[in-house]
């Protein structure tokens, strides 16, 4: 199991693209684009592996009252097989399955779960 990357919620998606090339040498992946609920990505990779995804839609305050910010970690477990055993797990000792498991529009496939202090993770394969 792997840290497959930190998610974060940002104001101004091109801005934060840029800090993160400028100063930490990222290296931007192309631009995600939900048209239906207008939320936009970049994942930005690191020389020595790690990712950050900066996410970004015009409603976020209004939709999740933790706003802007650390947004998930997401947990990457192997295959999907992996990630459904695990959700299942998870939902048998009484942990919140927030979505999936499910594809996503960007080609993960994932289960998302709040951990005991409400954080988001995504476990991903």
């Amino acid at each position: 199991m792997k840290i497959e990357h930190v998610g974060i919620w940002v104001k101004d998606l091109e801005r934060m693209k840029e800090f993160y090339e400028i100063y930490f040498s990222a290296k931007a992946g192309q631009k995600y684009h939900n048209p239906k609920t207008g939320f936009t990505s970049y994942f930005m990779s690191f020389a020595e592996g790690a990712r950050v995804e900066l996410m970004h839609r015009a409603d976020i305050q209004e939709l999740l009252p933790e706003g802007l910010g650390f947004a998930h970690l997401a947990m990457h477990v192997g295959n999907e097989q992996e990630v459904n055993q695990l959700a299942q797990r998870f939902s048998e000792n009484g942990y919140e399955i927030l979505s999936g498991p499910r594809r996503t529009g960007d080609g993960y496939y994932e289960a998302v779960v709040r951990d005991p202090e409400g954080n988001k993770i995504e476990i991903t394969a």
